[in-house]
């Protein structure tokens, strides 16, 4: 019987450490053909995590340029597609998430008439100006795939909501197999200012920021915060591993240089920020994927925005919405800094986004779907909230 080609679709870092493991997966299953394109959304921040998992893509768009815009990339990301799937005709297109790429791959493989798988389905705000463009994003995808495998039980019922109940499966995050495979205990940074930190005795924080929806006076609020926070603190050293964008270097540049426990360093591949998590005191994020990647490695999140899409973990008591405005933001880091209670009460608490092995049960979900195995895949052991 011919084999099924599954087609992995994806463009930027997040994007990669999430589906990476999953291509290696399909590509070590007998029924399958995988088949793996990247747009390069994001060019360097990309090719350092292919590097890492030894994925080598068949086909590259490299659609990446100076100051793009969502226009630009989405425009750009359509057309390299029709080209791609004209020449691999596909059974399957998986997009992940909800990016640029990931839009224009489901719509070009609609286009195709080609059914379309989305991993991490069903992640809502359900404000569409937060995370922008993000939300919009991932409702369209919705929209227009077969296939949803969602990571949680309250992934798949805000698609219920939407009636969307065929096609759906429960797998847990693919972030969490990935972490399986990048966290080592002796690892080696390439700075030597990573490797000297006293993770032990000082209060690391590893913090990211970067959305667009936190760019202007959000963004000041948080850097103004972050400094109080090392200010007020000396055992605290924070590490902000500062993103390419050019608005987000201004700001950080400028409200956080020149401080001798504020670190900051260029972008971290997907094997130093796992070793990196993996070793810190706290987090602060804006980031999607460090929600779910540092509960499974007992670090407490504070997420600098107004809202998330992802409630399981602020039910489950691993991450709490610091929000945008300076004084939360530093009330809340100073009372996990200083009340060990409070701290430990969120370090212990249970991850809710997976088990390791998501990217098993989205192989068996495909492969069952096309009627190549007689039971369906089982389902990830979520409780709902």
């Amino acid at each position: 019987m011919k084999r099924l080609k599954v087609m992995t679709v994806f463009g930027t870092r997040p994007e990669a450490i999430k589906m990476a493991p999953l291509a290696l997966e399909l590509s070590r299953r007998p029924e399958l053909e995988a088949v793996c394109c990247v747009t390069a959304q994001h060019r360097e921040m990309l090719d350092s995590v292919l590097d890492i998992f030894g994925l080598k893509p068949d086909y590259d768009l490299n659609v990446m340029e100076p100051r793009q815009t969502l226009s630009t990339i989405a425009a750009k990301c359509l057309n390299g597609m029709d080209g791609v799937l004209e020449q691999a005709r596909p059974d399957l297109v998986l997009v992940h998430g909800d990016t640029s790429t990931t839009f224009a791959g489901a719509l070009a493989a609609f286009y195709h008439k080609i059914p379309v798988g989305h991993v991490e389905a069903g992640l809502r705000t359900y404000d569409k100006w937060s995370p922008y463009p993000e939300e919009i994003n991932r409702k369209l995808v919705g929209a227009i795939a077969d296939l949803h495998f969602c990571p949680t039980v309250a992934n798949r019922d805000n698609l219920a909501r939407e009636n969307i109940t065929k096609g759906v499966f429960l797998t847990g995050n693919t972030v969490i197999d990935a972490l399986q495979t990048t966290i080592v205990k002796d690892f080696a940074f390439r700075s030597d200012i990573l490797n000297d930190l006293d993770y032990v005795n000082r209060q690391v924080i590893l913090i990211t920021c970067h959305r667009r929806e936190n760019y202007g006076q959000p963004m000041v609020n948080i850097m103004t915060a972050l400094r109080r926070v090392a200010d007020a603190f000396p055992e605290a050293e924070l590490v902000y591993p500062v993103h390419l964008s050019p608005v987000v270097q201004e700001a950080a540049h400028k409200y956080l240089d020149n401080h001798p426990r504020i670190h900051l360093t260029s972008p971290l591949d997907v094997r130093e920020m796992h070793n990196l998590m993996a070793r810190c005191h706290l987090v602060m994020t804006d980031s999607g994927g460090l929600q779910e990647e540092a509960p499974a490695l007992g670090k407490p999140v504070l997420v600098l925005r107004k809202e998330t899409e992802r409630p399981e973990a602020v039910a489950a008591g691993t991450v709490r919405l610091a929000g945008v405005e300076e004084e939360v933001i530093f009330q809340m880091a100073s009372r996990l800094l200083s009340d060990r209670a409070e701290y430990d009460k969120m370090a212990h608490a249970a991850n809710p986004y997976g088990d390791g092995h998501a990217c098993r049960r989205i192989a068996d979900a495909i492969i069952w779907h096309f009627g190549r195995r007689e039971t369906p895949p089982e389902e990830f052991g979520n409780i709902p909230i």
